[in-house]
Formats: structure tokens, sequence, C-alpha cells
């Protein structure tokens, strides 16, 4: 059967299984104790000098950090609807869903240049002190991912475009979507536990 001939129709019910495929999941399970650790790591230290850590804490700007939570929230249920639509076999309507989520990243991206352009201009730097170099590490580390998850996107993107012709491809663009929603799951920690927190 042709990808042509399959547009349009619902991919027939499934047993339940886990979205991707399992290595996917490995990654992800990796990842996520990873930056637990680190978490975990900046929660002691701040501890140890709540003083300094809200010192520092007061000249982030929570506004930023909402922006972005709304964008990489907006952008997570853009992906759920693109998954949704590649179930059925609307390829086009996916392939629109995956355009509108790479957006939303590019905005959370655009929002931390012009966050980290004023501290910078401000000379807080990596080495302005224990709380900047916790910030820049974690928040650096965290736009990497979100660098990788948008060229991630793409490739959802890609892969909805050529068509979408067999179960194969609908666990391909879930794993996908699975890393980009753990790119969420790790800012919506994130933005409390630096910007928040008290």
């Amino acid at each position: 059967m042709s990808v042509a001939t399959l547009e349009g129709t619902p991919c027939p019910a499934s047993p339940s299984h886990i979205p991707g495929e399992a290595g996917i999941w490995v990654f992800v399970v990796g990842d996520l104790t990873m930056f637990a650790l680190f978490f975990a790591v900046f929660t002691w230290y701040r501890g140890e000098d709540p003083v300094l850590f809200s010192t520092g804490q007061a000249t982030l700007n929570q506004a930023y950090g909402a922006i972005n939570t709304l964008l990489l929230l907006t952008s997570s249920w853009f992906v759920v609807l693109a998954i949704h639509a590649a179930k059925d076999r609307a390829a086009r309507a996916a392939e629109g869903f995956f355009v509108l989520a790479f957006l939303c990243g590019g905005g959370f991206v655009a929002v931390k240049f012009i966050e980290y352009g004023e501290k910078i201009r401000a000379g807080l730097t990596l080495t302005s002190g224990d709380f900047y170099m916790y910030y820049y590490v974690l928040t650096g580390l965290h736009f990497a991912h979100v660098a990788i998850g948008m060229i991630v996107l793409v490739f959802l993107w890609r892969r909805c475009r050529a068509g979408i012709a067999n179960e194969q491809d609908i666990r391909f663009l879930e794993g996908g979507a699975s890393y980009w929603h753990m790119v969420d799951v790790l800012w919506i920690v994130l933005f409390p536990l630096v910007y928040l927190m008290k």
C-alpha cells in the first residue's frame, strides 16, 4: 500500500505500549538522573549559604523564566497534537504542529539570549560567584538540550513531510516527542528551583 493511500487513514488500534523505542527511554532516564544530581547539588549548596543564593536569585528576571515556561509548555502541547495527527495519518497537520513547536523553541532561545545578554552586560558572569556558576551551568545545559531538541523537531517534521507509512514511522515520531517532553520537564523543575525557591 502506498503512502498516498494511507494519508488520512487512522492508525489501527494497538495494545498499550511505551512511546518510541526502548533506547530513547534509556537515554531519557539517564539524562533525568544526571540533572537530578545537579539539582540536588544546587539545593545542598544553597542550604549552605542561603543569603548568597537569595541575593543572586534577586537579580534574575522571573518574567523571562515565566515566559520560557509558557513557551515550552505550549510547544509540548503542539508536539502532542502532532503525534495525535500522525497516528490519524494526517501528516500535513502533524507537519504544521511540529513547525509551531519549533517556533516556540525558537522563542525560548531568543528569550534566553536576551536574558544572558543582560546578565553579561551587568558584569554577572560564570565567575561572579557560586550562584551564577550554577545558574549558567544549569541553564546552559538545559539550553543545549533545547537546541538539540529543535534539531530533533526538524527531523520529525521531515519524517511527516515524507509521509507516514507504517508503525515504525509513528515510533520514530514518538521517540523524538519523548525527548522534547523531557526538555520541558527539566525546565519545569529548573525554573522554580533557580528562579523562585526561597
